[in-house]
């Protein structure tokens, strides 16, 4: 009789996996001083009448520590991905060279250290935010599933069960941010 009510905790616990694996995308944006092809991955350039992943336009590369290159494939669109480049607020500025668009990675001054510090704090807030949503929503299965004739003793089990996976996700994140300050503070 208990397993006809229950709730899956699979889906709650795909759902705070697809959070985590957000944050860790929107950490590996953020740079730290040292070059990464990531921090060009969010942006996208105005190809061909639509907006494209700049990795769709030509190849990223990491050719040193402290610089990144797009190699364009078409000749045409030199021009755009250096304005999307510009335009994306990575706060680079991009050199042509040919087909090939290089971006030095200047040094973190310790005001810029704080400011990327924050804005991981902000991308942390908000998958904490979505985990307690994905907590929310575990809850109001089990208010529904204990109207519909659940045990109490079955309630507090799952409870404590959503309640557990919770904690463990906010864990992992608290965990991420601590380790991307530190990446981020190092000089």
């Amino acid at each position: 009789m208990a397993d006809d009510h229950q709730i899956d905790t699979d889906d709650l616990q795909r759902r705070m996996d697809g959070a985590m694996a957000a944050l860790r995308q929107e950490f590996a944006s953020l740079r730290t001083g040292r070059a990464s092809g990531s921090i060009v991955e969010p942006i996208m350039v105005d190809a061909y009448g639509q907006q494209t992943p700049i990795n769709q336009v030509g190849t990223v590369n990491v050719p040193e520590p402290r610089m990144v290159t797009v190699t364009v494939w078409d000749k045409q669109l030199i021009g755009k991905v250096e304005r999307a480049i510009r335009e994306s607020g990575i706060g680079i500025n991009p050199v042509i060279d040919g087909m090939t668009i290089r971006l030095p990675i200047p040094e973190l001054n310790e005001e810029r250290r704080a400011q990327l510090s924050k804005v991981a704090g902000t991308y942390a807030e908000n998958a904490r935010v979505a985990i307690r949503n994905i907590r929310r929503d575990g809850m109001d299965r089990l208010k529904k599933e204990k109207a519909a004739g659940m045990s109490e003793d079955d309630h507090k089990v799952w409870t404590a069960e959503v309640q557990e996976m919770t904690d463990a996700a906010i864990k992992r994140i608290d965990e991420a941010l601590a380790t991307k300050q530190e990446e981020i503070m190092q000089v």
